[in-house]
């Protein structure tokens, strides 16, 4: 468990990127997802690849598409944060994956509202994602999540039934 603590301990992301699903094939990211446990993928950019394979193998695929480089829509936040609450409920380990292109912009402002919904200071965030995602966040961003103001969406009375890692690739 990271110094995070609980903030961390009910979530489990798993950030792929792009190049992973394009330009590798499919069946290593299908391996890399069941190895994480991936059970949906949120796709937040363009649709670029066929998400059948995917499907086929139980894991569902979700379309959210917005601008690059722009803080997502009050409906993507509220969708995203619906979903994770629902299936960390629904199956408490389970992981969530969510990428875009490049893997800096909007799959990381994502992430960032989930751990500042559980409680995690939007500063802490955003460094402990730029620490595996070096670059992640731009301006644009960033101001928008110092001013998001969360409602604990996120936070359990018993956070260790929801006990999970965090990965961030």
């Amino acid at each position: 468990m990271s110094e995070h603590g609980d903030c961390l301990s009910c979530f489990f992301f798993f950030l792929i990127f792009f190049f992973l699903i394009a330009r590798v094939s499919v069946p290593i990211t299908l391996q890399d997802l069941k190895k994480y446990g991936a059970t949906t993928v949120v796709r937040v950019c363009e649709i670029t690849y066929d998400k059948t394979p995917l499907e086929k193998d139980g894991i569902t695929v979700v379309d959210w598409p917005f601008d690059d480089g722009a803080p997502p829509p009050s409906k993507v936040v509220e969708d995203w944060l619906s979903l994770l609450k629902r299936r960390f409920i629904e199956e408490p380990g389970c992981c969530v994956a969510v990428h875009c292109v490049a893997g800096l912009g909007r799959a990381p402002v994502l992430v960032a509202v989930a751990l500042i919904e559980s409680g995690m200071k939007y500063e802490d965030a955003i460094q402990f994602i730029r620490q595996k995602r070096r670059g992640a966040i731009n301006s644009k961003q960033l101001t928008y999540l110092e001013k998001y103001r969360p409602k604990q969406r996120l936070r359990y009375k018993h956070p260790h039934i929801f006990k999970n890692k965090c990965c961030i690739m």
